[in-house]
C-alpha cells in the first residue's frame, strides 16, 4: 500500500511538530516545528531543508497561500497570527488571533483568511491582504479545524465541544448553520467539494465522518487510530490520508460508490500530521524522533492510483 521512499533529517530537537501547508509552484513544504518554535522550510525537488525561520512560538497552523504570495502560520504561544512574504518570508505584521489559534483556512471570495481559536471557542477572521483582524465569531464550544468552500462562499469549522459543523457566512462574518454529527471531539476536518463532501475525524471517538454537505446528513463512519488528528486528500488518485497519534496513518480510496478504507499501516511514532502532493502522489509525515531527532518521512503508494 505504502512503502518508505527516505527519511529526510529535520533541524533542531526532538520535539512535536503540527500542521504542514505546501507551495506547489515553488516546490516548498513548510513544516511547523511546534515543540522549537520555528518553520522549517522543505525543498520537496531536491528534497532537503531550504531555511529555518525562527520565532514562532508554539506555531500550530500553517497556510501558504499562493495567489497572495503569503504564508500565515499561528502561533498560539503569544496568540497571534503571523503573515509573512511568500518568497522572502519576511514577516509582514503579527495579528492578534485569539487564546489559541491553530488550523487556517483562506476562503478566495471574500479575500479573507479564517483561524481556529481552539481554547477561546471562535474563529478568527482576518482580511488577508490589508492583514487587518475584522471579527471574533463565537462558536460555543471548542474550535476544531477549519476550512473554506470558495465557489459556495462558505466556511465551515468543527464545533469539537457540543459535536457540530458550523456553517460561516464569510461576508458577513455570521454564524448562518449548525450541523449536529453525533460525536465529540470532531477535530480534523477535509473538503471534497467536487462531490459536495466533507470528511470529518472525532478524536475522542477515533472514529471518521463522512457528510454530505448537500443534505447535511452522515453517509458513513469507519474506525481510525488512536487520536486522528490531520487528514490530507490526493486529489489525482483520490486517496484519503488520516494520521493520528499512536502512529496509525488510515488510507481510504475514493471512488464514486463511496469510500473504501485500503488499509492502516503505522507509520512511525507520533505520525499525527500529514500532507500529500497531488502532483506526484508522495506521502509527508514530520516525525518528532526517530533514532533521537526529528525526520520527515515520505511515503509512496504502490498501488494503483485508480479504482
Amino acid at each position: 500500500m505504502l512503502r518508505k521512499v527516505t527519511d529526510v533529517p529535520l533541524p533542531g530537537a526532538a520535539s512535536r511538530f503540527d500542521y504542514a501547508s505546501l507551495d506547489p509552484g515553488r516546490g516548498r513544504l513548510y513544516l511547523n516545528h511546534m515543540g522549537a518554535g520555528e518553520v522549517v522550510v522543505f525543498d520537496i525537488r531536491a528534497r532537503e531543508v531550504a531555511a529555518v525561520l525562527k520565532g514562532f512560538p508554539r506555531c500550530t497552523g500553517i497556510l501558504a497561500v499562493p495567489t497572495l504570495d503569503r504564508v500565515f502560520v499561528s502561533t498560539p504561544g503569544d496568540g497571534h497570527v503571523v503573515a509573512l512574504d511568500g518568497k522572502t518570508h519576511a514577516v509582514l505584521e503579527r495579528l492578534p488571533a485569539g487564546r489559541f489559534p491553530d488550523g487556517i483556512a483562506f476562503e478566495a471570495g471574500s479575500g479573507r483568511i479564517f483561524v481556529s481559536d481552539e481554547a477561546g471557542g471562535a474563529v478568527t477572521a482576518i482580511d488577508a491582504s490589508a492583514l487587518k483582524v475584522l471579527k471574533q465569531i463565537p462558536l460555543g464550544g471548542e474550535a476544531g479545524n477549519t476550512q473554506a468552500d470558495s465557489e459556495a462562499h462558505i466556511v465551515y469549522t468543527n464545533d469539537q465541544t457540543n459535536g457540530d459543523l458550523v456553517v460561516i457566512d464569510p461576508v458577513h462574518l455570521e454564524v448562518k448553520a449548525r450541523i449536529p454529527l453525533g460525536v465529540k471531539g470532531n477535530h480534523g476536518l477535509y473538503l471534497d467539494l467536487p462531490r459536495n463532501l466533507a470528511f470529518i475525524a472525532s478524536e475522542t471517538d477515533n472514529e471518521l465522518l463522512v457528510l454530505d454537505l448537500a443534505g447535511r446528513k452522515i453517509t458513513a463512519h469507519f474506525p481510525l487510530g488512536r487520536g486522528p488528528d490531520v487528514l490530507s486528500f490526493d486529489t489525482g488518485s483520490r486517496r484519503l490520508y488520516v494520521a493520528s497519534e499512536s502512529g496509525t496513518l488510515s488510507v481510504f480510496r475514493e471512488s464514486d460508490a463511496g469510500l473504501v478504507k485500503e488499509g492502516e499501516p503505522n507509520v512511525g511514532p507520533n505520525a499525527h500530521v500529514v500532507i500529500v502532493d497531488p502532483a506526484s502522489h508522495l506521502v509527508y509525515l514530520p516525525l518528532k524522533e526517530v533514532d533521537g531527532r526529528p525526520v520527515l518521512r515520505i511515503l509512496e503508494p504502490v498501488l494503483p492510483a485508480t479504482p
